[in-house]
């Protein structure tokens, strides 16, 4: 696949306001795994390879295991997940389909249960950004496999779930 223009050279202001918003989530308070784990399952379901990618090297990066990374995409059968990641999973599933969904009120009444809700509101920016950028990287065929994260790789990684 050939990458058909780099948005960010072509409109560095819009490319900025998304990383604007990027930096507000980093720093919401919200856990830098949970949030990984957020982005890697909106771009698993839009079929953003880019972002899979992107999204995988950056939770090892925070120490997440390969069990659980190679779990999020059926998470709702596999045991690694705590009740506040599943929550925030089903959020995140609820949110990216929402032209499907229209965010069933008890996948909120769980969400509502594990976030309160300055950390749930944070919770959908961060799924309206990964949901942008996988839109971005989709239409304009960013290739995957170039990224490389800014951190080395954490020695947490394992084959078994922490």
């Amino acid at each position: 696949m050939q990458q058909r223009l780099s948005y960010s050279k072509v409109s560095p202001e819009g490319t900025d306001i998304l990383q604007k918003l990027e930096r507000y989530v980093k720093s919401s308070g919200l856990e830098a795994d949970l949030l990984e784990l957020v982005k890697l399952r909106a771009s698993q379901i839009n079929g953003c390879a880019y972002c899979i990618d992107m999204h995988t090297k950056d939770a090892r990066t925070h120490g997440e295991s390969e069990q659980r990374l190679y779990g999020v995409s059926a998470w709702h059968e596999a045991p690694f997940y705590s009740e506040r990641e599943r929550a925030a999973l089903a959020w995140t599933e609820a949110v990216t389909l929402i032209g499907k969904t229209h965010v069933p009120d008890d996948v909120y009444a769980e969400a509502r249960k594990h976030f309160s809700e300055k950390e749930l509101v944070d919770l959908t920016f961060a799924i309206i950004a990964i949901n942008s950028w996988n839109r971005l990287a989709i239409s304009f065929r960013t290739p995957a496999g170039s990224y490389q994260p800014d951190h080395p790789t954490s020695k947490k990684n394992s084959l078994v779930s922490q």
